[in-house]
């Protein structure tokens, strides 16, 4: 069923001239289906922030269950931003106390850029801890994303992320290893996800801990895994979110800050993204680039428009059907009024009855 448009988002007016389904108020409230009201904890940095709306906006609109979505933006503090992006959230989004005072029946919550080696000296990080704190004992589920996993894993598991030797930075194989677990049923058993992150949590580490890992790659480690009672928290390492340009535009960003003096080397090309016809146009591009810094010249165009056609996308049908099989269970499992977590008789310490 669509996402209904409950605010002047500009978010929706963008998924819907892309042919999104996109209900107004007026006619949600002539139709007699139930609500499900999912959060989206956005801490996602500036040159990301909206494009980071649409991707999660899409995957639950695609969703094929029997309710209304209405999706309620939220940010926090102790994360940079400039004008723009102040007066955007300040517009659209909602606070965290109107969300505690309104409730939700699930939370997303996104990835985000770090400054500092450990977590807990984020600006963020108490601000952060104290959705968690909210969202676990008020919210059915929450589904984490990148950063986000990593943060939520340390603050209830004491699990410190792993710094990698390299960004992991790309698009990776993965396989299904519990076919049986609700989120994972009648999905590919094989599929891509793309990555990008500096830091890991392992297998063996979230398994001493009891969480269940879902989906995993020889390459990338853990895409998906969730808490012990296999459905209150669930967590993503890579993006499934990600649209079909996102790691161009993250590779653009790197260029950047290259030409920028923000980073001492030339970003090497996202793993198993760009073909052979992409990758030899951007060795060309890259003499461009260096030759215009050293002659202190204007950066040149980044050739985009000659990418996007060689661009694939191997991981948005999977990420649908996760997504798809998250909210059935989120749409069982909450009470009408969404005061409550549990509807009687399910037990919280295991919601789906997993054996």
């Amino acid at each position: 069923m669509p996402l209904v448009a409950h605010t002047n988002l500009p978010t929706f007016k963008r998924l819907q001239a892309e042919g999104e389904e996109i209900l107004p108020p007026d006619r949600a409230q002539q139709q007699d289906i139930r609500e499900l009201h999912i959060g989206l904890l956005n801490i996602m940095p500036d040159a990301a922030l909206e494009a980071t709306e649409r991707q999660f906006f899409r995957l639950l609109g695609a969703c094929n269950q029997i309710a209304q979505f209405h999706v309620h933006p939220f940010t926090i503090e102790g994360l940079e931003r400039g004008p723009e992006a102040k007066a955007h959230i300040v517009q659209y989004y909602e606070t965290f106390e109107q969300i505690k005072q309104d409730g939700l029946d699930a939370l997303i919550i996104s990835g985000a850029n770090v400054t500092h080696p450990h977590l807990q000296q984020e600006a963020f990080w108490q601000p952060l801890t104290e959705v968690f704190a909210w969202a676990k004992q008020n919210v059915t589920s929450i589904l984490c994303s990148c950063l986000a996993t990593h943060a939520l894993i340390q603050y209830c598991y004491g699990i410190e992320r792993t710094p990698l030797p390299a960004k992991r930075w790309g698009v990776f194989s993965h396989k299904v290893i519990d076919r049986l677990h609700p989120l994972v049923i009648e999905i590919n058993t094989r599929f891509d996800v793309p990555h990008s992150r500096f830091n890991e949590v392992f297998q063996k580490d979230m398994e001493q801990h009891g969480l269940k890992v879902l989906v995993a790659s020889d390459d990338a480690g853990v895409h998906l895994a969730v808490s012990p009672d296999g459905f209150r928290v669930v967590f993503f390492q890579g993006h499934p979110e990600y649209d079909d340009i996102s790691l161009m535009k993250e590779y653009k960003r790197e260029v950047i800050r290259f030409f920028n003096h923000e980073r001492a080397d030339y970003p090497p090309f996202p793993e198993n993204y760009f073909n052979d016809i992409v990758q030899a146009l951007l060795t060309d591009y890259k003499q461009d680039v260096i030759s215009a810094k050293n002659k202190k010249m204007a950066f040149p165009a980044f050739p985009e428009s000659e990418i996007r056609e060689h661009l694939d996308i191997t991981w948005r049908d999977t990420a649908k059907a996760v997504f798809n099989n998250w909210l059935g269970k989120v749409y069982q499992l909450t009470n009408r009024d969404r005061r409550l977590p549990f509807m009687d008789g399910i037990d919280p310490d295991n919601p789906l009855g997993l054996k």
